[in-house]
């Protein structure tokens, strides 16, 4: 629909999935800071209690909707449906929504349900994948089948940090053969043209949230932890990217001691530190799998590492 189009015409929704990690927020910004003339609003499912993804997002507070603490695919899709209908009661209406899954959501599932909604039309499923990690995250006997599945309902796969792969061939080429249906498109730093993903047209079978993904997150753990007040955000990235913790993601904003606040952001064991809006709320979000990742044992390397130094660092 051309921006400024009629109410009452189906909204476009582009679903963008993708792992932990993948790069989701840095193409919603990226399609945000290109839309020209476009209105697009913006829901973020975010799988952790805090709402860090929206907080990253550069848009105006009224087109973001954030639903936190859950998977939309499995446990929230009346939330879901209530959000999309305000959004599309916004005035200005939106021209089109960018639905940001968690990092452990079936894009597919959400698809679904946004195809059997009358006032909405399904764009397109878009989902990010790592090309330094996703060959062997698709082996790990807890993460490997969420990432092939989430890969298996693209419409469009952006294959994005290719410029921290080894060999982006080899790996585009595996994806060929992992997703065969979808379309590959590479990308550094999630920094593609806007209309290569708005105007996607779903040509995948999108699967309806009918039950069967309800317990696929029951293996991962989200916890919520406190930064001390004038930690040293690099020294924090650098403890929470520790591989012997067990991390899959870690993201959050930290006040530094001269007040200023600092936004981390750790993917298994890179991590990264950036200048933060001074109204981010102060807090952390690890997820890992139960089974390996110990929040207790990470509050506790917190609480030692703080007892050490008053810098944090």
């Amino acid at each position: 629909m051309a921006p400024g189009g009629k109410r009452g015409g189906p909204l476009p929704v582009t679903v963008i999935g993708g792992y932990l990690g993948a790069g989701k927020t840095t193409l919603v910004n990226a399609m945000l800071r290109q839309a020209g003339g476009r209105r697009l609003a913006i829901m973020v499912n975010e799988f952790g209690a805090l709402p860090i993804d929206s907080s990253l997002v550069e848009a105006a507070d009224d087109r973001i909707v954030s639903l936190t603490g859950g998977c939309v695919c499995c446990s929230y899709g009346e939330d879901m449906v209530s959000s999309l209908a305000m959004l599309a009661a916004l005035e200005p209406r939106p021209d089109h929504v960018l639905l940001e899954a968690s990092g452990v959501a079936f894009p597919g599932a959400i698809a679904g349900t946004v195809g059997l909604l009358a006032d909405f039309a399904l764009d397109g499923t878009v989902v990010l994948a790592d090309a330094e990690t996703v060959r062997r995250r698709t082996a790990d006997r807890y993460v490997g089948s969420t990432i092939r599945q989430q890969l298996a309902q693209a419409d469009l796969i952006l294959l994005n940090k290719c410029d921290l792969a080894a060999d982006p061939d080899a790996v585009e080429a595996w994806l060929g053969e992992a997703a065969p249906t979808a379309r590959i498109v590479r990308a550094e730093r999630a920094d593609v043209p806007i209309d290569v993903v708005l105007g996607t047209r779903s040509g995948n079978a999108a699967i309806r949230a009918d039950g069967r993904f309800r317990d696929h997150t029951a293996g991962y753990v989200a916890a919520e932890l406190d930064p001390p007040a004038g930690a040293d955000p690099e020294a924090l990235a650098r403890l929470l990217a520790d591989p012997g913790h067990r991390l899959l993601r870690a993201k959050g904003f930290v006040r530094r001691a001269d007040g200023a606040m600092a936004a981390i952001q750790v993917v298994g064991n890179r991590w990264t530190v950036s200048e933060a809006p001074p109204e981010a709320p102060v807090g952390l979000v690890c997820i890992g799998m139960k089974e390996q990742a110990d929040p207790a044992a990470i509050r506790r390397a917190i609480r030692e590492a703080e007892a050490g130094t008053p810098a944090f660092g």
